[in-house]
């Protein structure tokens, strides 16, 4: 027998020879024993090391993201038009301000800023870390300079409009002050369009403005820098490659290197990542998004835009019938659009100002659908279907006898607002409305339709910017293009709101403005609002930091890029 002194504990060599020498029963007993106490020390140690570290981001690692559309011009001046083009340039561009995963305005480039003189003067002050990719150092010229392109129509900027009347002053090197005419209460979000180096193009004359190479190789001072581009035979460019800005002025960004390929469809962006080719899709519909959902964190990201039928009644009789305006917009069953067309993904719209965003009240009147109430108030007003072929006309004792109740409704070819209109046609026909719709290509609507005004009925889409000001959207003075009043509405009533509302700073006054300002365009009846949809922006669920909710525009999901990451490493507490 193996003898072992009381007095001392059995060794390596000793507790082996026991393991021989027991039945093998025992033996595998034993083993097991030794596994579950070395397996839980091991967790123990484990659970030891979590609790007293903590994960956080690391350099490193490439994110890839496929984007709808082509980049032209890489350039803050020129950049507003094309959504690409907006997408890199967040990426690669610095501004004064920005903006927070909710939508609030916050600091850039600015590290802190006054209001003066009766709220018409802002003195901005600059951080002193900044520079370009090129290691030149971001100053007040740079501003100054950025913003006089912008207000020089030669250089044909998109938002020169949004500068006109403000005037600048250069303080010293970090100091800038802007003078406005008149308040404005969202001025300082005119402050988030980036800025350009002047070093760079200072010698460029406006006509090759559009022409120079920085407009595809752009330097910035954002969180990412230009490396290279790859085009196919045809100069069609394929993909941008951007590194890390090692020299940026805040912390990060941590993703060493973002790449970003084009697309010309939503269809070609999901067999890029069913081909694993990219991480992210800049936005996909709905209904695309079935397709595509293993292995990816949906953001749903609300955003100020919303869809409505704008009537247009100075070219439709029945139109510039309030009653019949009132009886389509109860005729449409929003619950269904959003279903059928959104797959749920979005909410039904009763306001000119949307819910969750600054000026929006629910006090206000809503047109719940109801069938049989829009077809009661048709037949009050006179519009009954004296032929049997369907369709309403008016009564032979108004003033309109035989009029047919018909409107031609335009829209485009996007398949949402294209489907949309099949539904609403569906939904308005069956309370005796005739109606004729016309789908078509997104460029024509615009030249065709939209600027000259020829419509009756237009179905489209109003975006507003994170602060809304609704004045360029309803006030009479916009009814013409370049204006967005697209049912060129007027009511002088209205108007004075809109204008007194953008011209006081006090938040709860301005409120209250928009509030009566809802109510009255509500009543009359301008147009059906619809529904708002979410933005979609499906990501790799290994890209993480992303905390986007709310935005204004889409290339605002870029705002606080240097915050994403995929790799981690831990630290002790």
């Amino acid at each position: 027998m193996l003898s072992i002194p009381d007095d001392k504990c059995p060794n390596w060599q000793q507790c082996a020879h026991l393991l021989k020498i027991l039945p093998s029963r025992e033996r595998w007993l034993v083993r097991g024993l030794l596994f579950i106490i070395i397996a839980s020390f091991v967790m123990l140690l484990g659970n030891i090391y979590l609790n007293q570290t903590q994960a956080i981001p690391e350099i490193g690692g490439q994110y890839t993201e496929g984007i709808l559309g082509q980049p032209r011009y890489i350039n803050p001046v020129l950049a507003p038009t094309n959504n690409v083009d907006m997408d890199l340039s967040r990426l690669i561009y610095s501004s004064l301000f920005k903006y927070d995963g909710q939508g609030n305005l916050i600091p850039d480039i600015a590290e802190s800023y006054t209001i003066e003189e009766n709220d018409l003067t802002y003195n901005i002050y600059l951080r002193k870390n900044v520079f370009w990719h090129d290691g030149e150092q971001l100053t007040t010229d740079d501003i100054l300079f950025t913003i006089k392109i912008i207000q020089d129509a030669e250089y044909k900027s998109p938002i020169r409009a949004n500068w006109q009347g403000v005037q600048m002053e250069k303080i010293d090197d970090f100091t800038i002050r802007f003078r406005l005419n008149n308040v404005y209460a969202p001025f300082l979000h005119n402050l988030t369009v980036s800025i350009l180096p002047k070093h760079i193009w200072a010698g460029i004359p406006a006509a090759n403005f559009p022409l120079a190479e920085y407009n595809l190789k752009p330097i910035g001072s954002g969180p990412y820098q230009f490396k290279k581009f790859d085009k196919d035979k045809n100069g069609k460019i394929e993909s941008m490659e951007l590194v890390r800005n090692e020299n940026f002025y805040l912390q990060g960004p941590f993703i060493k290197n973002i790449v970003c390929r084009f697309y010309n469809s939503q269809d070609a962006l999901i067999d890029a990542y069913t081909k694993r080719q990219i991480h992210g899709l800049s936005a996909v519909s709905a209904i695309n998004l079935l397709k595509i959902r293993n292995g990816l964190n949906i953001h749903r990201i609300n955003m100020p835009i919303y869809y409505a039928v704008f009537f247009n009644q100075t070219e439709s009789k029945p139109l510039a019938d309030e009653t019949v305006r009132l009886a389509l917009s109860y005729a449409v069953n929003k619950e269904e659009l959003i279903s059928k067309v959104l797959n749920n993904e979005g909410i039904a719209v009763n306001s000119p100002l949307l819910p969750d965003w600054p000026g929006y009240t629910a006090e206000t009147k809503v047109y719940d659908f109801a069938l049989d109430h829009a077809q009661n108030i048709l037949e009050a007003a006179g519009w009954v279907d004296f032929d049997n072929d369907g369709f309403r006309e008016k009564g032979a004792s108004e003033e309109n006898e035989g009029l047919k109740l018909e409107i031609n409704l335009v829209t485009t070819d996007w398949p949402e607002l294209s489907q949309t209109g099949l539904l609403l046609k569906e939904q308005w026909e069956k309370i005796g409305v005739k109606v004729n719709l016309d789908i078509v290509d997104a460029a024509v609507i615009q030249q065709d339709y939209i600027r000259p005004r020829q419509y009756q009925a237009l179905l489209f889409g109003e975006i507003f910017s994170a602060d809304p000001d609704p004045f360029a959207f309803w006030h009479s003075l916009q009814k013409k293009d370049p204006g967005l009043n697209l049912a060129l509405y007027q009511n002088l009533k209205v108007d004075k709101l809109l204008e007194e509302a953008r011209q006081t700073m006090d938040r709860e006054i301005r409120n209250q403005k928009y509030a009566e300002f809802q109510t009255i365009v509500i009543e009359d009846a301008p147009a059906v609002f619809l529904f708002s949809p979410k933005h979609l922006y499906p990501v790799d669920k290994k890209i993480k930091g992303i905390a986007v909710e709310k935005m204004a525009q889409p290339s605002q999901r870029f705002s606080q890029v240097e915050n994403w990451y995929i790799k981690t490493d831990r630290v002790w507490k």
